[in-house]
């Protein structure tokens, strides 16, 4: 499945190049990361929402929203989703208080 986040992570490149008229992500792109990160947090109370309610559905859809706008954002600042997944690879194995306490201050 890591294939489709590829695939978006190449198209979000591309979309860097296209007309803010001719694309939803060009346009995000060309508002800048202060209407990105606004985005998200739309994204993801709409996701918090789902859950309280339970459907399973909904939950998948805004999911699916959150992750999506968190790529936009991840590729305006000129990352991937690989860069993520290669931070996830690291932490795996370790447990969630020891890679806590070895986070910088």
């Amino acid at each position: 499945m890591s294939d489709i986040l590829d695939q978006l992570d190449q198209i979000l490149e591309q979309r860097k190049t296209q007309s803010p008229d001719k694309s939803y992500v060009s346009n995000l792109y060309n508002k800048g990361l202060d209407h990105i990160l606004k985005k998200i947090g739309e994204e993801a109370t709409e996701t918090v929402i789902a859950a309280k309610d339970g459907d399973p559905q909904k939950i998948i859809y805004e999911t699916a929203d959150l992750w999506f706008h968190c790529m936009v954002m991840l590729a305006h600042q000129g990352l991937s989703s690989q860069d993520v997944l290669l931070e996830l690879q690291r932490r795996f194995g370790l447990s969630g208080l020891e890679e806590k306490s070895q986070r910088k201050k």
